[in-house]
């Protein structure tokens, strides 16, 4: 519970963040997240498909 709770607050404080930053600059930090999250989920898919294991 108390993750959510802390969960919750840093979504309104990067909300909160969002709201009060230029346009431009929300739209190429999402297009960051995007690409970093598109790479990471490259790079896991391709690592589980040759069958290797990190564990």
């Amino acid at each position: 519970m108390l993750f959510l709770v802390a969960a919750l607050m840093l979504l309104g404080v990067a909300l909160g963040t969002v709201a009060h930053a230029p346009l431009s600059f929300s739209v190429v930090a999402g297009a960051v997240i995007v690409v970093w999250l598109g790479v990471f989920a490259l790079r896991e898919r391709h690592g589980r498909g040759r069958g290797s294991s990190a564990h």
